[in-house]
Formats: C-alpha cells, structure tokens, sequence
C-alpha cells in the first residue's frame, strides 16, 4: 500500500463522516511546488464533535491507530490530533479550522486537485505560500522559506498576487515574504 491509496481511503472516510477538509502542508506544497517526501500529512477539517465520532466509527481498528478521547478534546479546542496508518506508516494530523478571518477565506478557497494521483481537496497555492510563511515566522526552519520559493518558481505565473499581499501585510509576513521572493528571483 502506498501514499495513493492512503489518499483513497481517507477521502471515502471524511466524506462518509460528512467532513468537510482540505490538504495543505508537505503533499500540498508537492502539488503545486517541489517535491519533498514527508512522513506526514497535514489535513485541516471543519467538523464538530459528532462528525469526529463517526470518522473515528469508521475507522479500521487494524488499519489506523487513534486516540478516540484526544480527537474529541482536540475538535473541543480546535485544536490538532493525528492518526497512525498502519500499512504506510504515515501520520496523518487533523488541524482543526480556525476561525480568524485569514483561516475562514483560506478554507473557503480550498479546491479539488489530484494528490498522489487521487481527487482530494486541497489548499490554494496562494493560501498555502500564506500558511507557510506564517509558520516560518513562528520560528520553524528556513525550509518553509524554501518551500514557498518552489511555489513561486513553478506556479509564479499562475498566482494571485494581490491576494497574497493582503494577507502577507495584514499578518505581518513581510519579512518572510521577501525572502522567499529574492530567493525565487521576482523584485
């Protein structure tokens, strides 16, 4: 079994639990970027604490490893839990949505795009570069720098750039932002 098939399953999953869900991080940043592997994927969800239940009802006992009591208190602070697959070995973490005015339009942009060859909503490449850059501000490492210079360099044609100006200003994310634009070459 691999990543595709993963994809596969947990699309009949989170539409059979009737949740709503976008791929963002890592497998996001392959689709519209350069590739880089990953032993996790990040989904964000917006579900309350009875659309957490049936996705965990629905969920193989021999094929994923959760924390039933972590899921629901995670969906009650909006905040994370993740899964174990265990054919691929891969970490699945459910991000629940925010809902500041940023997070809110960023879901509300989500679209459905192949991941690992499977049809998957997913978050915009615009929202992703966003995302990204907000992480990197909060200290995690210059990959993120990185990672949306990819973006840029495979998807800069295609980008709504004022788009990502109003949110770049409106969070902060100058610095990070011409980083990654010097380091894709765009003045």
């Amino acid at each position: 079994m691999n990543a595709a098939e993963l994809f596969r399953r947990l699309s009949v999953i989170l539409e059979s639990a009737g949740i709503p869900y976008m791929v963002t991080g890592s497998f996001a940043g392959s689709v519209y970027g350069m590739g880089r592997s990953t032993l996790d994927i990040d989904l964000i969800v917006a579900a309350d604490e009875d659309q957490v239940r049936r996705l965990l009802d629905l969920l193989p006992e021999n094929e994923f490893y959760s924390a039933p009591h972590s899921a629901i208190e995670a969906c009650q602070r909006k905040s994370t839990f993740n899964l174990i697959d265990n054919i691929t070995g891969l970490k699945i973490d459910f991000i629940f949505q925010k809902m500041r005015p940023f997070s809110v339009e960023e879901f509300g942009r989500r679209r459905a795009a192949l991941v690992e060859g499977v049809s998957f909503y997913i978050v915009s490449p615009e929202d992703l570069i966003i995302a990204t850059l907000e992480y990197a501000q909060m200290g995690a490492s210059l990959r993120q720098i990185e990672d949306v210079t990819g973006i840029l360099k495979v998807r800069g044609d295609e980008l709504d750039f004022a788009h990502i100006e109003k949110w770049i200003t409106g969070l902060g994310l100058d610095s990070q932002w011409n980083d990654a634009r010097k380091a894709a070459g765009l003045p």
